[in-house]
């Protein structure tokens, strides 16, 4: 096979209009396909340079191929099987900063130059005072892109036109303002003066952002399929599901400079990024937290196994459509939708999670992904979540620990809670267990047994589930 360059295949140019900080599997499946739609369906014109934001990365890799690769995605299209593969052609070079720092700095000097992307991981978006302007580049992302717009300041004379977009997609609540946060500080660090500080505040924007794709990566066990598919050497080949979401919070002059709907994508530009995001966590995680003890109790391993289970698949959508979707504030229809696309990712038949993966760390994943689902319903409906509660149940009868069948069962979490649970289970009796999980501070930072029914509604199941097994509890409730 021949290898994958410009020379090997057809591939567009655009003008240099975004700058992307990280050169991974996420932001190639996920922004730059984005803006390959743009480019394809919505006359975006743009392509990607590429800045690796740590000194060692696949820069060198992506080089060799002319920045070329495919993108394979897999999943349900409303019910539909797709497994699609597309070449992407919207990188058009990769630079290090740590070797190219000139080439770097010659970005700010672009005049079409319009964005700024980054995915430098959770740890990137942090302040680190013992960066230099003078560096080569500042070791930190805040650092570099400061550096960077400094640069640009200075350049075009602090035009009100030259400003920048920046749209961070590292998974932290609030990344635009925790970013910006970070640059003001290096602006009074390295003291860059009141007029390039006001010209950052009014010509330049950093907004907060919610990103929603799994990306698996290079696709090892399917590789020699997708090489026969394309009929060229890519070694970057990266694997995506097909359900995508970006949600921007930024006014509509933004998303008129960035025309995502016009390609039909999931982009939504909004006044405030908090429902979305409370929306992802409370139906897209809220629902694998407990699904998966409930599941795996019952015999089954993945979650695709529990969705499509007679029992099992009845308890999730009970959970997730009957009791924390009536506890968000988005329209009832838009959060339906999201709760199907959520099923349908659930379903993925080109996707193998394990429900034992996501059981690490239980306890405080029910705490913030369930329990304030669970307090709401309390307070909108009079009563408890039953499927929500049995969750909670299942979760403290797994760590039990012991045998399912063949398999042992070994919980995962702070050891601290792994003992407690062990000597309260070592009492053998269900109303000090459920008593004690609940009082738990270091796990709920409160009192649990103050919520009004809890904690005899968690005896009650965890009474069922040690005396008729998990199955006919859940069938009890659904």
């Amino acid at each position: 096979m021949k290898p994958l360059n410009r020379q090997n295949v057809q591939a567009n140019k655009y003008p240099e209009r975004i700058i992307q900080f990280g050169e991974g599997n996420f932001l190639r499946a996920f922004v730059d396909w984005i803006v390959y739609n743009m480019n394809q369906k919505a006359d975006f014109n743009s392509s990607v340079v590429v800045v690796q934001p740590i000194e060692k990365g696949m820069i060198d890799m992506l080089n060799e191929q002319d920045c070329l690769y495919h993108l394979n995605l897999q999943g349900l299209d409303k019910g539909k099987e797709v497994n699609s593969i597309e070449m992407i052609d919207v990188i058009s070079r990769a630079l290090n900063p740590y070797t190219q720092n000139d080439e770097f700095m010659k970005l700010a000097e672009n005049p079409e130059m319009r964005f700024v992307i980054s995915n430098t991981t959770e740890a990137g978006i942090a302040f680190d005072p013992s960066c230099k302007l003078t560096d080569a580049p500042a070791s930190s992302y805040p650092g570099k892109l400061t550096q960077l717009l400094y640069h640009r300041f200075k350049t075009f004379n602090g035009a009100a036109d030259k400003g920048l977009i920046i749209f961070p997609c590292e998974l932290i609540f609030l990344n635009g303002k925790e970013l910006k946060k970070c640059i003001e500080q290096y602006i009074e660090l390295w003291n860059l003066g009141e007029e390039f500080k006001t010209w950052f505040e009014t010509a330049c924007g950093v907004y907060c952002t919610l990103v929603d794709r799994i990306v698996p990566g290079y696709p090892r066990a399917t590789i020699n399929e997708i090489l026969d598919r394309i009929q060229i050497e890519d070694k970057m080949v990266v694997q995506a599901e097909i359900f995508h979401l970006w949600v921007i919070e930024a006014p509509q002059s933004i998303a008129k400079e960035f025309p995502a709907d016009k390609a039909g994508l999931n982009v939504l530009f909004v006044p405030s990024e908090a429902p979305y995001h409370e929306r992802k966590v409370t139906l897209l995680n809220g629902p694998h937290t407990v699904l998966s003890p409930v599941g795996y109790l019952s015999g089954l391993n993945t979650v695709r196994e529990c969705c499509e289970d007679a029992v099992i698949g009845k308890f999730v959508k009970k959970v997730m459509f009957e009791e924390l979707l009536e506890t968000l504030n988005l329209p009832k229809a838009e959060l339906e939708k999201f709760g199907n696309d959520v099923m349908e990712r659930f379903c993925n038949p080109f996707v193998k999670h394990f429900v034992t993966s996501i059981m690490l760390n239980s306890f405080p994943k029910f705490k913030t992904r369930d329990l304030p689902g669970l307090k709401t319903y309390l307070e909108r409906k009079g009563e408890l979540p039953a499927g929500i509660v049995l969750g909670l149940a299942a979760i403290i009868t797994y760590y039990k620990g012991g045998k399912r069948g063949e398999d042992t069962i070994v919980p995962n979490d702070d050891q601290a809670i792994i003992d407690l649970l062990a000597n309260l289970w070592a009492t053998g009796c269900t109303k000090t267990v459920a008593e004690g999980v609940l009082a738990s501070e270091m796990i709920w930072g409160e009192d649990l047994n103050k919520v009004s029914g809890l904690t005899e509604k968690v005896i009650a199941y965890l009474n069922s589930i040690q005396e008729k097994g998990m199955l006919e509890t859940v069938k009890a409730i659904i």
